[in-house]
């Protein structure tokens, strides 16, 4: 995915059909210092609708409400995750990327509206379907038993994608403002993950990332997490960037909790990412939730 910021007049729509029982109309939430207010239906949270002058399209953020909507998620996974990148997915055979913990998650996916194609999305596991699927995906490379005392408030995200003929700053500032807004709606301030960091460049942006992150973003002790299959860095000492969605997730306050996790079927190193989002940087925070009081 791109970088956390986008263009003036970046398109918003949020359509949600999963909002928590009970809810109010008037919907409240203090992250840090800032409390943020605007008005809501039981099903549904709008912001403006605008179009989006670089790419001359319009996009609607949503959860997806059914299986033709989280299928299209699917495909656009496998055309990127397999695809593209040439990971060994789930589902290959029939044209997607799935796993099991995909029942369990709301599925955020951007449509152009022209076409109705999905084009983005973004999937996100909060903490009672993460009890009922048994585990966290990201337990699967991790032990993540010192963050035990954060489950309560901690929502999973995962599956980033966008397709490759709409990675501009519009579709990737809508997938942020989805996410900020979702934490916000189900009440959650600990957002965590996998920033993956490819590794076709013989690991020389991994490395370049572990060194980064391990100086400035490191997590204290006690929230520290453990790989089941390291990555390790090696001597590797030259200079890289840091991808786009572990930078926004670092502009946001991000910790990075660990040493990264080798994934081969991805072909990447994993690094686990924590936000409390009520420590969050306030002008991030300001830009994707928009009106604000």
């Amino acid at each position: 995915m791109g970088g956390i910021g986008g263009p003036d007049g970046l398109a918003r729509t949020w359509h949600s059909p999963k909002v928590p029982a009970p809810c109010h109309p008037l919907v409240c939430w203090a992250f840090g210092a800032r409390r943020y207010t605007w008005d809501m239906s039981e099903t549904q949270l709008l912001a403006s609708a605008a179009p989006n002058a670089a790419a001359d399209a319009h996009y609607s953020l949503l959860v997806a409400r059914d299986a033709d909507e989280v299928h299209a998620a699917q495909r656009l996974r496998h055309r990127v995750f397999a695809e593209e990148m040439g990971a060994t997915v789930k589902g290959g055979e029939l044209g997607v990327d799935q796993d099991s913990f995909d029942d369990h998650c709301d599925h955020l996916i951007v449509r152009e509206d022209r076409s109705g194609e999905v084009v983005g999305t973004y999937r996100m596991l909060p903490p009672d379907r993460a009890a009922s699927a048994g585990m966290l995906y990201s337990e699967t490379e991790f032990d993540l038993s010192a963050l035990d005392p954060l489950r309560p408030s901690l929502v999973e995200t995962g599956r980033s994608c966008v397709h490759p003929d709409h990675r501009n700053g519009a579709v990737v500032s809508l997938v942020w403002t989805g996410i900020a807004r979702y934490m916000l709606l189900h009440g959650h301030t600990m957002l965590a993950g996998c920033a993956s960091v490819p590794l076709d460049d013989g690991g020389v942006q991994a490395a370049h990332v572990w060194r980064t992150v391990s100086q400035k973003h490191y997590a204290p002790e006690e929230r520290r997490v453990h790989p089941h299959q390291p990555w390790e860095p090696g001597e590797r000492d030259e200079r890289s960037t840091i991808p786009p969605l572990l930078r926004g997730y670092l502009r946001l306050g991000a910790e990075v909790c660990g040493r990264p996790a080798h994934d081969p079927d991805f072909g990447v190193a994993d690094f686990f990412v924590l936000v409390d989002l009520e420590r969050a940087d306030q002008r991030y925070m300001r830009f994707f939730l928009g009106e604000a009081a």
